[in-house]
């Protein structure tokens, strides 16, 4: 499963890359993009672990830049 997700407060570029470094690494991700530009971050994952798999990118996300949100609906 491959979904898209806003970002808000992403404001660094550098951050950005780490985020999406990290992310890739976490067990069930097949793929992650941060588009600090866009303010979009997309993930593919293993459709059934899909949403704890979301859960922990968040997560890695917030640890590299606090303030910054990942808007999931």
């Amino acid at each position: 499963m491959k979904k898209v997700f806003r970002m808000e407060d992403l404001d660094c570029a550098n951050c950005a890359r780490k985020m999406e470094d990290g992310v890739k690494k976490l067990d069930g991700v097949k793929d992650a993009k941060v588009n600090f530009i866009m303010q979009k971050f997309t993930l593919e994952a293993d459709d059934d672990k899909f949403d704890a798999v979301l859960q922990e990118a968040v997560k890695f996300c917030k640890k590299i830049e606090p303030d910054c949100r990942i808007i999931v609906k």
